[in-house]
């Protein structure tokens, strides 16, 4: 499972989820990719779960590319502890995922075999997800005119 081989601090603040992604909304390795539509903390067994769903789906045809990395450590207290007496220990590592941001990506097969690889793969992640060709991944909002009389 992914972890990030050492970071600066142990422990960290929980944070806020607002807002769209602005950086990882396009794709930018494959010609086929899987799309965030909600905000959510995705672990790093249910990456690994999504990419051997893909994987053993797509066999040796084409290549994925995962394009988030859980770096944000959960902590947990121990079970019927008392308040207090500091911070509990990390427990698992998670990525922070907002609506727009590409998960995955995928290179070298038909659209048909990508799309039911994605389909299979998101049905490990607990959020909505959106299959994407590149260079349709984030359309344009339709301009209004306003005529006035």
């Amino acid at each position: 499972m992914l972890s990030p081989r050492r970071t600066k601090f142990r422990k960290q603040h929980r944070g806020k989820m607002r807002g769209e992604a602005s950086r990882g909304n396009t794709i930018a390795f494959g010609t086929f990719g899987l799309q965030a539509k909600e905000c959510s903390w995705i672990t790093a067994r249910q990456i690994e779960a999504s990419r051997r769903a893909m994987n053993r789906y797509i066999r040796r045809g084409g290549k994925i590319w995962i394009r988030i990395f859980p770096d944000k450590s959960v902590t947990m207290r121990p079970a019927e502890t008392r308040m207090g007496s500091g911070k509990g220990n990390p427990e698992f590592w998670v990525a922070v995922v907002k609506p727009g941001r590409i998960l995955f990506e995928v290179d070298g097969v038909s659209e048909e075999i990508a799309r039911e690889a994605m389909r299979l793969a998101s049905h490990k992640l607990p959020i909505k997800t959106k299959f994407v060709v590149r260079g349709e991944e984030n359309p344009e909002p339709e301009s209004v005119t306003v005529t006035e009389e």
